[in-house]
């Protein structure tokens, strides 16, 4: 592996073309190398890739959906060895993979299913899909790489697995997102790889990080009652290289708002 020095930004953007312009200001003002978005809401024809190539992301493996679902990676950096996911018998535009040309570094852009309303998979389809979904993926992680392999995982997860990831536990525990075994599904996938969640690594876990905020509430930050539904993972060889992450919580008040905030992740060059 060489120089792992690198920024990422990770948003469930809530369809790319109509926050374009946001996304061109999060470009601006950040200047990630690595960008991964989730909930595209486009067919991958119709995903603005000019525009994203003329904000000097020429680089762009993009796995779109009409109407819902669909990720990208889009990067200043060559990629290589690009691939699509399907997990749980569905054909939804959910994951997709590249590698950073010169590190050596794997992305994982990924979108869990949100799962509905009630959680019991035996009542909700949706919220079995999801449980499902999870498996699938630490299979998958489990059996097709190992653990030095140096790999980022970024993307709208869909649980909020810590007491702090979220604004009132009791309250939310029988919430999906936040039960029990939603929790024990997602900590499946992470033991898969030991993979090290970069936030909890600069934060600890006792410190309440949000990412998503309902659009119910139109004073949102004020109320503040959030979760920490949107990840980035870094496997334990990149673990030493974490320099900073950051919930971009000020890109959610911009208008449209997406109902998440982006996510930055810096790696040094140590690792």
């Amino acid at each position: 592996m060489q120089n792992t020095s690198i920024s990422l930004i990770s948003w469930n953007v809530n369809s790319v073309r109509r926050r374009l312009d946001q996304l061109i200001r999060v470009i601006d003002r950040w200047e990630p190398d690595v960008i991964c978005l989730q909930e595209l809401k486009a067919k991958t024809d119709i995903v603005p890739v000019d525009e994203i190539t003329a904000a000097g992301y020429q680089y762009q493996a993009i796995h779109g959906q009409p109407g819902y679902n669909g990720v990208a990676i889009l990067s200043r950096l060559p990629l290589t060895d690009i691939e699509t996911f399907d997990w749980a018998d569905s054909q939804d535009a959910r994951h997709i993979f590249a590698r950073i040309e010169g590190s050596g570094i794997g992305v994982h852009c990924l979108y869990v299913p949100a799962g509905g309303d009630v959680p019991d998979r035996r009542v909700n389809p949706k919220f079995d899909f999801k449980l499902r979904y999870l498996d699938a993926l630490a299979d998958h992680f489990a059996g097709q790489y190992g653990f030095r392999d140096p790999m980022i995982l970024a993307g709208d997860l869909n649980v909020a697995p810590l007491l702090a990831d979220v604004w009132d536990h009791t309250k939310l525990k029988n919430i999906i997102t936040h039960t029990e075994i939603e929790i024990a599904a997602l900590e499946r996938v992470k033991r898969s790889l030991n993979w090290i969640d970069a936030q909890r690594e600069v934060s600890g876990e006792d410190d309440p990080v949000f990412t998503w905020w309902s659009y119910r509430a139109a004073d949102w930050e004020s109320v503040n009652k959030g979760r920490r539904l949107d990840h980035i993972w870094v496997t334990p060889g990149l673990k030493n290289a974490i320099e900073d992450v950051e919930v971009l919580t000020a890109v959610r008040h911009w208008s449209p708002p997406s109902d998440h905030a982006p996510v930055r992740l810096v790696l040094s060059g140590d690792t």
